[in-house]
């Protein structure tokens, strides 16, 4: 056999291509479940309130909880632009020190006094607040009368977090390209990038109720795509939302999560789904305040979901004694936030917080042009890091709570921090997992270059087979050799790269062992949807997330697999195998080192160009985001670093 064919195995006994996908659609399905049964035990305001209380704490806590509202907003009008029936005043606050929100304040013509106002909160259109659509829609609320205040979004409009204003710095790109390269950063820390979405939204609101034209008392909000998903945050984190019209979001985890794709790093909420959270709970986080949801028929978010959470949470606001909410508007389109649904959104709002419900024909403001956009600019070089020199973004916030964490766990006694430190990792890797028998599967294969080469299959988990090549000098034949592992990305499909390490382990008298990690090599997953398989996005980006809502995730998955792989190394044929050295070989070095620092029996451990540090990791302003997820260990950085490990297995 040659090398090339070898590469290019394929099983046949199972389809090891098909396992993660379903491991992790089957777990999160019971989550679902059991979170349904759970809301349907509701039965008195006070079950529901308990409920919302619990969830909304976890969700704060899942993100990491919220910065401080004590630092003042400091607004500052930078210009105001005179349209026929409304102004638009060009403002910047600060959410945080030195965090500056762009934003435009739609105030109508006539006001006598304080009155309703809507956050708009801007989905991922690049424009943000200055996108043509999102304008029309700010400007058919203000014709009925609202203030409106539309907020650029982190890594959007006017606050691209990675703009240098000498030119030098290459982009990381804007919208869910910047989210998810800051948010994957946030996960070590035990953070979620949507805790800085909630608290630049809540910061609006301080500043909307700051306004003399504002009624404090009577403040909605809305959005659509990334701005219905900051909508529904608020619901459930800010109380004084009197009402709220989230637009292309509401829809259930189950439904999405069968549609095969991915979602932006601010619409994941580690551990919720293990849970029992669900949109559900978003929308009755409201109840009885007013709800409309706004909803495309032909969304990719699944309409059927959008149907089936609105219909089930009506029954919360029965309670109440309040009928036919949450309502429900739908238009036959696509993802945006179309003019039939700016007209319910405004409709509604007339009627909840303005107190008009037969309001006739409104007001209609001319559409806005392509110069528009310009005037709604509130800095003058067109960016927050332009104009402002100390301007922080997640990045800068990043550092900075890595900074504190690592003066936390230096506080700590060595051997107290690695106590704490190993608990907490044995816990996140074997913590969750249902053990199986091993149950091996051996298949020898013809030789190739004189090394005997033998195929192994076994379960890691319940669910989760992994896969090894075993090879060994033919003329040992009979004899019981030692076994060494050896992990890098690809495992047994890039064996030209690393054959020379498995020669001269062979020549040692031992048994190289090449490992197929879950979701890697042989054992890589059908692609779910059209994105390439290790991209952003891409079919291991999504199911690795997916693990994330069940507070799981794909580097401790693979951390098992290898402490499984030990005990596997004991059941070749022909092996002795009572401490198994571990060569690893780039991030796959990752998954070694955890391993290793839970498992006396791996002996020598190498590991070839791999990590040095994950915090030198979140320092860094710039890197490659392939696969980047998948070795992250969410809130590994609270209690221990990469270097920690090394030097504890030194001991």
């Amino acid at each position: 056999m040659r090398i090339e064919q070898l590469e290019r195995f394929e099983l046949g006994l199972y389809d090891l291509k098909d396992q993660f996908k379903r491991w992790v659609y089957d777990r999160s399905k019971a989550a679902f479940d059991a979170g349904d049964r759970a809301r349907d035990e509701i039965r008195t305001v006070g079950e529901m309130d308990a409920r919302r209380k619990r969830m909304r704490d976890k969700l704060i806590e899942s993100v990491g909880g919220l910065p401080s509202s004590d630092h003042p907003l400091r607004p500052v009008v930078t210009g105001t632009t005179r349209f026929d029936g409304f102004r638009v005043e060009n403002v910047v606050f600060e959410s945080r020190p030195s965090t500056y929100v762009t934003a435009n304040l739609y105030v109508p013509d006539g006001l006598n006094g304080p009155t309703a106002a809507v956050l708009f909160l801007c989905g991922h259109a690049d424009e943000a607040k200055a996108y043509p659509r999102y304008q029309s829609v700010c400007r058919r609320l203000t014709a009925e009368g609202l203030v409106v205040l539309a907020v650029d979004p982190i890594g959007q409009g006017e606050r691209l977090s990675y703009y240098d204003r000498g030119g030098g710095e290459p982009d990381v790109g804007c919208g869910t390209k910047e989210h998810d390269h800051a948010g994957s950063q946030c996960l070590p820390l035990g953070d979620g990038i949507a805790r800085y979405f909630i608290h630049d939204a809540m910061r609006a609101i301080d500043y909307l109720a700051s306004r003399p034209e504002v009624d404090p008392a009577r403040i909605g909000v809305t959005g659509n795509s990334g701005g219905g998903l900051q909508t529904t945050l608020v619901m459930v984190c800010d109380p004084r939302v009197a009402a709220a019209a989230p637009g292309t979001f509401v829809m259930n985890r189950e439904s999405y999560l069968y549609a095969g794709q991915a979602q932006d790093a601010e619409q994941i909420w580690r551990g919720m789904t293990k849970l029992g959270f669900d949109h559900e709970d978003l929308v009755m986080a409201m109840a009885p305040r007013p709800v409309i949801v706004l909803a495309a028929t032909s969304d990719f978010f699944p309409i059927e979901g959008t149907r089936r959470t609105v219909a089930r949470t009506r029954r919360f606001w029965d309670m109440y004694g309040v009928p036919n909410m949450p309502a429900l508007a739908e238009d036959r389109s696509v993802h945006q936030y179309s003019p039939p649904l700016a007209d319910a959104a405004a409709a509604f709002f007339a009627e909840h917080l303005l107190g008009r419900k037969d309001q006739g024909r409104p007001r209609v403001f001319p559409e806005p042009s392509p110069e528009d956009a310009a005037r709604l600019s509130c800095t003058a070089s067109g960016q927050v890091r332009g104009d402002y020199s100390d301007a922080r973004a997640v990045y800068e916030e990043n550092v900075d709570r890595l900074s504190e964490l690592e003066r936390g766990r230096d506080s700590l006694p060595e051997g107290e921090r690695k106590r704490r430190a190993l608990e907490w990792l044995n816990e996140a890797v074997r913590g969750s997992r249902e053990t199986t028998e091993l149950n091996p599967r051996h298949l020898p294969l013809a030789p190739i270059e004189g090394l005997a080469v033998e195929s192994n299959v076994w379960w890691s988990q319940r669910g989760i087979f992994n896969h090894g090549f075993a090879f060994r000098d033919e003329k040992r034949a009979g004899e019981e050799l030692p076994v060494s592992i050896g992990l890098w990305e690809g495992g047994t499909r890039r064996l030209r790269e690393r054959f020379d390490w498995i020669r001269a382990t062979c020549a040692q008298g031992r048994i190289a062992f090449v490992l197929d990690l879950t979701a890697d090599g042989v054992c890589a997953p059908h692609p779910v949807n059209s994105h390439p398989l290790h991209n952003r996005f891409g079919t291991i980006h999504k199911l690795t997330t997916d693990l994330f809502w069940l507070d799981d995730s794909l580097a401790a998955v693979r951390a098992f697999d290898l402490l499984r792989a030990v005990d596997m190394a004991r059941m070749l044929p022909e092996s002795c195998a009572d401490r198994v050295n571990l060569y690893a070989h780039g991030r796959f070095g990752f998954y070694a080192e955890l391993a290793a620092a839970l498992d006396a029996r791996i002996g020598a451990l190498h590991v070839e160009d791999g990590p040095e540090s994950v915090a030198g990791w979140v320092r860094s302003r710039l890197y490659d985001p392939r696969d980047s997820l998948g070795v992250v260990l969410p809130g590994m950085l609270r209690y221990f670093d990469l270097p920690d490990l090394r030097r504890w297995r030194a001991e």
